[in-house]
């Protein structure tokens, strides 16, 4: 065993030193659910910042030093605090904003959502929902980005105005009809951020032959 220890010592480094750097600098994760359909789709491979918020100890939720506030619209990846699966969503409200929902419609601060049509309209919604989905781009409080309502589909779409206290942030799939998001398991902790998604590594057509979608190669995320 020794032996072969130390004639890969090498790779062994390499790998430790890969591992080290995917726990603590920057990962990246293959998305299963269209959750956050339309603008990350099944197949997409994305890039997380891990430094963008917080450096913390390799394989733990302990934060050495905060380097930075989560935003509103920011994508991030974060543990789940109902059941530890890592999840993908969108902040929406950080601490100090009052939220709430009524019938779909987002209100932030006393601000209320508006929802105009996109020039282009989506050709299939998620893998798990066979209804043409219906875009529209949500803006609030300065932010706006695509979301996607699959009609047919009953969700949570309403709930009452609610703080959010200090160090918690709400987070909304951008699909809002098929999404686990903080109306389903809560709001998600600071700690349990796992970093920023910032980028489409690469692609592949998992509802069709499995090519790779060329086009969404390097896609920054917005």
């Amino acid at each position: 065993m020794r032996n072969l220890i130390r004639q890969n010592r090498g790779f062994l480094a390499f790998m430790l030193l890969l591992g080290l750097f995917r726990t603590a600098v920057a990962d990246w994760n293959p998305v299963p659910s269209g959750s956050m359909h339309p603008n990350i789709l099944e197949g997409d491979v994305v890039l997380v910042n891990r430094l963008a918020y917080d450096l913390k100890l390799p394989l733990t939720d302990h934060i050495v030093l905060p380097l930075g506030e989560p935003q509103r619209g920011d994508i991030v990846t974060f543990t789940s605090p109902r059941d530890g699966v890592r999840l993908i969503k969108r902040i929406v409200a950080i601490p100090g904003d009052r939220v709430a929902m009524q019938d779909k419609q987002l209100i932030i601060n006393d601000e209320f959502a508006t929802y105009s049509a996109p020039q282009e309209q989506p050709s299939r919604a998620a893998l798990d929902a066979p209804w043409q989905a219906k875009l529209r781009v949500e803006q609030v409080i300065g932010e706006k980005h695509l979301i996607q309502w699959l009609p047919g589909v009953l969700a949570r779409d309403n709930f009452e105005t609610q703080l959010v206290p200090e160090g918690q942030y709400l987070m909304l799939g951008d699909n809002r009809d098929n999404s686990a998001d903080s109306r389903y398991i809560g709001l998600v902790p600071r700690h349990l951020l796992i970093g920023k998604a910032v980028r489409v590594l690469l692609s592949v057509d998992i509802l069709g032959l499995w090519l790779p979608r060329l086009e969404r190669f390097g896609q920054a995320l917005v």
